[in-house]
């Protein structure tokens, strides 16, 4: 797993029972994020970074459970709590055309279709119909719906999206 591959997607929250299971809160939201027998990296805030084979994932609550390989007991899991957890970008699963995984969307330039700049994608929250971009130019803030009839474009290579805002988002 190449450092420029590497994809934060989760966090060591804490650990379960005494066999070095993880506890792993994550934006994730299947168990295909986490495939058996590929490895994942646990980033410590101190810099210490190491990869593990996945051995076992399972939802737990609100967090993922993992088995990692070489973590085979509640003292060798205990070092890597509160640690970043990072994947190769290759491992995640496919989505469809025209969907986006919110880390590809982040920091993207935002256009009218008239090529009016309006600033960059800083944060983006789902509202449960639809999710918005929260673009933002200096101080001022301007929130898109992420949905066909307002975003016309993503260009990924080009690090643009072009939308067509309707009445009342312009200024």
């Amino acid at each position: 797993m190449g450092e420029e591959a590497s994809l934060t997607i989760g966090k060591v929250v804490g650990l379960h029972g005494i066999k070095g299971l993880v506890k792993v809160w994550s934006d994730a939201d299947s168990v295909a994020f986490f495939p058996i027998g590929e490895e994942l990296c646990l980033k410590r805030s101190d810099g210490a970074c190491q990869r593990f084979r996945i051995s076992s994932c399972s939802r737990h609550k609100q967090v993922f459970l993992l088995g990692l390989e070489g973590i085979e007991s509640i003292d060798a899991a205990q070092p890597w709590t509160e640690s970043c957890v990072c994947i190769d970008e290759s491992l995640l699963p496919p989505v469809e055309a025209g969907t986006y995984y919110f880390y590809q969307i982040i920091g993207l330039s935002v256009f009218t279709v008239d090529n009016r700049y309006i600033g960059r994608v800083e944060e983006i929250f789902p509202t449960g119909s639809n999710d918005v971009y929260v673009v933002k130019q200096g101080d001022k803030e301007t929130l898109i719906p992420a949905v066909d009839s307002v975003v016309i474009r993503v260009d990924l290579a080009d690090a643009r999206i072009w939308v067509d805002l309707p009445e009342g988002l312009e200024d």
